[in-house]
């Protein structure tokens, strides 16, 4: 049962990066043709640099105060952190399915 559980959480983890796949491209669009100085912040190629992902987890797209960004990027935040929670508890159940063998 322990790794059925652990399976879950790695299928919800796809499914968060499905989303993400989806709302962050869209987002660094949003942000290159609308806000260069964000766009200088990141660098160019940021669908993956952990700049620009540290970046989304702390909701620093809020100070824009672009309504189409938040509308863009809160998805894309939420679906980072869906992927990491699905991979931690993931990981957890699956060690812990270790331990009770």
């Amino acid at each position: 049962m322990v790794l059925f559980l652990a399976l879950s959480s790695f299928a919800i983890a796809i499914a968060g990066a499905t989303a993400f796949v989806i709302f962050w491209p869209l987002a660094l669009v949003h942000i290159r043709d609308r806000h260069p100085p964000i766009t200088a912040q990141l660098g160019e190629g940021a669908f993956l640099k952990p700049r620009a992902l540290w970046w989304l987890l702390h909701g620093d797209y809020r100070a824009a105060q672009d309504p189409y960004l938040s509308g863009l990027a809160t998805p894309s935040r939420v679906s980072l952190l869906v992927i990491l929670g699905g991979i931690a508890m993931g990981g957890l159940l699956w060690l812990l399915a270790g331990v009770l063998q």
